[in-house]
């Protein structure tokens, strides 16, 4: 009986495992509702607008990363790119508004004019960077940028939540076997006491509700070590912190917020108009001064034109030349280390709201599970003692 106990204390524990995550959509007739979707998938859009919220509120600072990009550095990143979209935008440009002249012109003519352009690449992308720096906190939503990303793909969600508690996973499974050999033990006492047959499906529901109880609250509980005796208790997630914060770091830095998903919710997100009107007029400025000895050759609405036109094809070659400086642009903002260091540094309330909101929801419907099962193999027992 004792055996047969640690053995509903793993199964039930590995069943509330598993209906953590799995199905990854639900599975059952919904009209009435019966049937079931993992814990995480099912509340994965509030579970993911916690983490966005601690992302944003305590974990990263979007002007404190962009201060650490170095304007010269990323000028010699971008310069290969830049120039070849300097060039196409000029022959566009000038072809199409100055078309005569252009054309007049011999080629190491047009080459000169081209080159004049380039040079002066590296001062537009340092005004760019400042427009950028100066406004992040307005154009950039971190919080969407996160949310954008754990929305597309739940999985994602999943793979975080499983990956930084797979030793708390462990742990409750263990504790299953532990908690139900020693409530096995109490149960042949009972049995051997009276031979009730109610006594073993009984039993079967208290190791599968108790042991899913007590396992799930000594992962967070207690939060602060606490000495009894020889003994030192806390809870298995506080006190992996450092573990946590590494593991936590790395999979939002890989896959949450990478560089081009920073960049796409900087050009694309809600705010970026803002943004893209900064920098088109730091763009519409740097042309306008290049230009300016063509302009008594021409009228103001067709001068305008032509400015507007090269400050649309600089923004419109933007986010291209930028990815390709993707690698010294994710060292540089280093949003790992930022959020390990970030975590290490969390109040232990909220620290535990990285994983703890996955089981808080529906937590009883695990346990209620964890008895049912516990107390059909506690009937099966009765079955094969009794026949």
């Amino acid at each position: 009986m004792p055996l047969v106990a640690a053995v509903i204390g793993y199964l039930t524990k590995r069943a509330a495992i598993e209906m953590m995550f799995r199905p990854l959509r639900f599975v059952g007739i919904k009209e009435p509702w019966l049937g079931w979707q993992g814990v995480v998938p099912r509340h994965s859009d509030r579970m993911i607008r916690i983490s966005a919220d601690l992302l944003t509120r305590r974990l990263v600072d979007a002007r404190e990363i962009f201060g650490r990009l170095d304007a010269d550095r990323l000028v010699r990143e971008v310069e290969g790119p830049l120039l070849l979209a300097v060039d196409d935008v000029v022959r566009d440009v000038l072809g199409r508004f100055h078309g005569s002249v252009w054309d007049a012109l011999p080629p190491i003519g047009r080459e000169l004019v081209v080159k004049r352009a380039q040079a002066d690449t590296p001062v537009l992308v340092r005004r760019v960077l400042d427009e950028i720096r100066d406004n992040i906190g307005d154009v950039l939503d971190i919080e969407r940028v996160a949310v954008a990303a754990m929305g597309r793909d739940k999985r994602l969600l999943i793979g975080l939540v499983r990956e930084i508690s797979r030793p708390e996973m462990g742990f409750i499974a263990r504790c299953g076997i532990y908690f139900g050999l020693l409530l096995g033990l109490v149960q042949t006492v009972v049995w051997a006491a009276t031979k009730e047959a109610w006594v073993l499906p009984v039993f079967g529901a208290l190791v599968g509700w108790l042991t899913d109880w007590l396992a799930i609250k000594l992962v967070f509980f207690p939060r602060a070590a606490r000495r009894i005796g020889p003994f030192t208790f806390q809870g298995v997630f506080q006190r992996r912190r450092d573990e946590v914060a590494k593991q936590y770091a790395e999979i939002v830095a890989r896959d949450v917020m990478t560089v081009p998903n920073i960049l796409d919710g900087l050009l694309r997100g809600p705010r970026s108009d803002r943004l893209l009107a900064g920098i088109r007029r730091v763009v519409r400025e740097s042309v306008a001064e290049q230009a300016r000895a063509v302009r008594p050759f021409m009228n103001a609405e067709r001068f305008n034109g032509m400015v507007d036109a090269a400050a649309d094809g600089a923004v419109r070659h933007l986010p291209g030349a930028i990815s390709s400086a993707r690698d010294y642009a994710t060292r540089a903002l280093d949003v790992r280390d930022t959020i390990a260091s970030r975590i290490r540094r969390l109040g232990r309330v909220e620290y535990e709201g990285l994983l703890r909101p996955a089981f808080r929801q529906d937590e009883w419907k695990l346990i209620a599970v964890g008895a049912v099962i516990g107390a059909i193999i506690g009937e099966l027992q009765v079955l094969l003692l009794l026949h």
